[in-house]
C-alpha cells in the first residue's frame, strides 16, 4: 500500500517538476529577449528590471492548478514570488527534487545556464526599502509605510499647522499643480521646509502636474438672478430678517455675506433711515425693505419675506407713502451653470464652448476643457461626468461636438454642473503630454521640490516625454511618481514601467478615484492589488490615494468602512490622505493604524505576532 502511494507521489511530483523547470526555462528565454530592451535600465535597477520580466512571464500563465498541488503537499504556493521570481521558483524545484530523490525517482538536471544569482527574498526587500527611501526619504522610525498629506490652499498654511502634520507623522507633503499657482505654492513650500529643518524632521515635497484633466466648460453664464430670503424657523416664522447692504455706486462694500445692492449716487442722496424700498421680484410678487442705517456711502436694509431679484428689477423709494425716487437693480450675479438631465435625454458635448452669450439652441449643451478627446469619440462610446455618477453614450458625432444620451443617473435626474469631471473609459486622451499648466507646474517643481508627479500616464511614451523634458531642464535631481488613472494607462502598466525604469528614483500612485470610475467601481480592488504585485516585482514603491480617511480629514469622525480601507493600505510603501479641517486627526488614525498592522502583515505575508487572547488552561504553554 504505502508503495502504491509513493509510487502515485512519485508521478505529482514529476510532474510539477516538468511544469516548473518549462517556466524557469521560459524566465531565461525571456531575459535572454530582453537583453536589448533592458539596455538603457538605469544601473539601480537592472536587476529589478530582470524580475519585472521574469514576473510578467510568469503571471502570463495560470498557475492556479500548479500553485493548488504544491499547497496540497505542504510545499510554496509560489503565492509570493513578486519580489524574487526566479529565486522562488528555483527554491521549490529544489524541494520537488528532495521529494524525488527520498521516493528514489530523481535523476540529476542537466546543467542550466542560470545567468547572474537570482535575487533571494531578502535582497527583493532590500531593494524595495532602498529604492523607496530613495524617493521618499529617510524611513519613519516606527513603521516602514509613509504617510503623505495634500496641502491646502496657502492661506491656511502656515507654521503651527505645518508642526502639527510633523508631529503626527507626516512624511511627504504633496502640491496638487491644478490650483493655485506659483506665489501660493512658493508660501507653502517654504514654510514646509522651514518648519521642518527647525524640527530636524525629514519632509520630502512633491509637486503634482496638473495633466490632461478633462472637465465640463459652462458653454454660457447661468442666468442672472439671486435670491435674497429671511432665516426662518420650522414653522416658517421669521427668525432674522435678510440683511442688504446698501451701498453707493463704484463704493467697494465691506465683508459682508448676504446680498448688496447699489444704489446710483443721485438716489442715494435722497435715501434715509426709515424709508422703504419697494419692489416686484421675479415672480410679480410686491415686496418691502426697511432702511435701518445709513453713512456716508454705505447703509442696510432688512427684508421680511423671500424675493427673487433680476437686473430688470426696479426700485421704489418711498417714504410716509410718499414716492420719493426709483432706479434700477444693475449688479446681479450669475448662477452657476447647471444642466438638468433625466435618462433617456439627449446634449451635446462641445470640443470647445460656443462663444458666451449666444445661448442654448434646441438641444442642450456643455463644453469640454480639452479639444482633443472630444473629436476622438465615436459613437457607441461611454462619456463619464462627475465621478461616474452620471453616464452617457456617443449617439453621434458632429464637426466639432458629439451628441450623448444619458444612460444612468442617479433616481433618474442629474444637475450637471460646470468643473466636473469627464472621464472617457472606451477613449484615448489625445494631446500633448505637457500642457502650458504643466510646464508652469514644473518649472516650479524644478526649483522648489523634491519629486514631480505625473498626471493621467497614457503609456510609454508620455514617460519618455516627460523623462525628456526633465533632462532638457536639468532636472536629473527630481524624483518622479507616475500616476495610474486611467484603465487604459492600467492595461499598459507593463509597458510604461519598463519604460520609466531608465529614471532613479521613481515611484507609482494608485490614483484610486479616477481609475474606479473608469474601471468600475467593482473592479477597484482587483485592480490595486495587480498594480501592488507589478510594482513590488519591479521593486519602486507604490503610493495608495484617493479618499483614504477622507470623512475623518473633512469631519473628524471616520467610518467602518475607511478604516478597513486604510488597514489594508499597508501593503503600499505609503498613503496619502486629502486635505480636510481634521487631517491632522486622520494622519494620527493613520499612523496608529499603520503601526499596528504591521505586526500582522507586510505586502502579502502574513506575519504571526502572539496573539493575546485568552486559551484553555490545557492549551497554555
Amino acid at each position: 500500500m504505502e508503495s502504491r502511494n509513493s509510487g502515485r507521489g512519485s508521478v505529482v511530483f514529476e510532474s510539477l517538476r516538468a511544469q516548473l523547470s518549462e517556466l524557469r526555462d521560459e524566465l531565461a528565454n525571456a531575459e535572454a529577449r530582453s537583453t536589448a530592451s533592458l539596455a538603457s535600465v538605469h544601473p539601480a535597477y537592472r536587476a529589478s528590471a530582470i524580475n519585472l520580466v521574469h514576473y510578467l512571464v510568469a503571471r502570463q500563465i495560470d498557475l492556479r492548478p500548479v500553485q493548488l498541488e504544491l499547497w496540497r503537499h505542504g510545499l510554496s504556493s509560489l503565492g509570493r514570488i513578486e519580489g524574487h521570481v526566479r529565486d522562488a521558483l528555483e527554491q521549490v524545484i529544489a524541494r520537488v527534487d528532495d521529494v524525488l530523490a527520498r521516493n528514489g525517482a530523481f535523476q540529476a538536471p542537466a546543467a542550466v545556464n542560470a545567468g547572474a544569482p537570482a535575487l533571494g527574498a531578502d535582497d527583493g526587500d532590500h531593494l524595495l526599502r532602498l529604492n523607496t527611501e530613495a524617493l521618499l526619504g529617510s524611513k519613519p522610525s516606527e513603521r516602514h509605510v509613509y504617510v503623505m498629506v495634500t496641502a491646502p490652499d496657502a492661506a491656511e498654511v502656515n507654521d503651527e499647522w505645518v508642526a502639527r502634520l510633523l508631529e503626527a507623522g507626516t512624511n511627504v507633503l504633496r502640491i496638487n499643480g491644478a490650483h493655485e499657482d506659483v506665489p501660493e505654492w512658493q508660501h507653502i513650500v517654504q514654510t514646509a521646509r522651514r518648519v521642518a529643518a527647525t524640527r530636524k524632521a525629514s519632509l520630502r515635497v512633491l509637486v503634482d502636474l496638473p495633466g490632461p484633466k478633462l472637465r465640463s466648460v459652462a458653454p454660457w453664464p447661468g442666468p442672472r438672478v439671486e435670491r435674497w430670503k429671511p432665516q426662518r424657523d420650522v414653522f416658517g416664522r421669521v427668525t432674522t430678517p435678510c440683511r442688504v447692504i446698501l451701498r453707493l455706486a463704484g463704493v467697494a462694500a465691506e465683508a459682508h455675506d448676504g446680498p448688496c445692492l447699489q444704489v446710483p449716487s443721485d438716489v442715494w442722496s435722497e435715501i434715509a433711515v426709515g424709508d422703504e424700498l419697494v419692489l416686484r421680484d421675479a415672480r410679480g410678487r410686491k415686496r418691502r425693505l426697511k432702511v435701518i442705517d445709513r453713512a456716508r456711502d454705505q447703509g442696510s436694509a432688512t427684508l421680511e419675506r423671500t424675493a427673487y431679484v433680476t437686473p430688470e428689477t426696479v426700485v421704489r423709494v418711498k417714504r410716509a407713502g410718499r414716492r420719493v425716487a426709483r432706479f434700477p437693480v444693475r449688479q446681479v450675479d450669475a448662477q452657476p451653470f447647471r444642466l438638468e438631465l433625466s435618462v433617456g435625454d439627449r446634449f451635446r458635448l462641445r470640443a470647445a464652448p460656443p462663444a458666451l452669450g449666444t445661448g442654448p439652441g434646441l438641444l442642450s449643451e456643455v463644453g469640454c476643457s480639452l479639444r482633443e478627446p472630444v473629436l476622438a469619440l465615436r459613437a457607441g462610446a461611454r462619456v463619464l461626468f462627475d465621478d461616474g455618477k452620471l453616464e452617457c453614450v456617443v449617439e453621434a458625432q458632429e464637426q466639432d461636438a458629439v451628441i450623448l444620451r444619458v444612460t444612468h443617473a442617479p433616481g433618474g435626474r442629474f444637475r450637471l454642473r460646470a468643473e466636473k469631471g469627464i472621464n472617457l473609459p472606451e477613449t484615448p486622451l489625445l494631446g500633448p503630454t505637457l500642457g502650458p499648466d504643466d510646464e508652469r507646474a514644473l518649472g516650479f517643481a524644478i526649483s522648489a521640490a523634491d519629486i514631480v508627479g505625473a498626471s493621467f500616464v497614457r503609456g510609454p511614451e508620455d514617460v519618455r516625454a516627460l523623462y525628456a523634458r526633465l533632462d532638457e531642464l536639468g532636472a536629473q535631481h527630481l524624483g518622479v511618481i507616475l500616476k495610474i488613472e486611467t484603465a487604459a494607462a492600467f492595461a499598459k502598466l507593463p509597458s510604461i514601467l519598463l519604460a520609466a525604469l531608465t529614471r532613479y528614483p521613481l515611484g507609482v500612485m494608485i490614483a484610486r478615484g479616477d481609475l474606479a470610475v473608469e474601471a468600475g467601481f467593482e473592479r477597484l480592488a482587483e485592480l490595486q492589488e495587480e498594480i501592488l504585485w507589478l510594482c513590488e516585482a519591479a521593486h519602486i514603491p507604490a503610493i495608495w490615494a484617493t479618499q483614504v480617511l477622507d470623512q475623518m480629514a473633512r469631519t473628524g469622525t471616520a467610518t467602518r468602512a475607511e478604516v478597513t480601507d486604510a488597514a489594508m493600505s499597508v501593503r503600499a510603501e505609503c498613503v496619502m490622505l486629502n486635505k480636510g479641517p481634521y487631517v491632522t486627526e486622520a494622519v494620527k488614525t493613520l499612523v496608529d493604524i499603520l503601526e499596528r498592522m504591521e505586526d500582522h502583515q507586510y505586502k502579502k505575508r502574513s506575519l504571526y505576532r502572539r496573539l493575546n487572547l485568552e486559551v484553555p488552561d490545557f492549551l497554555r504553554r
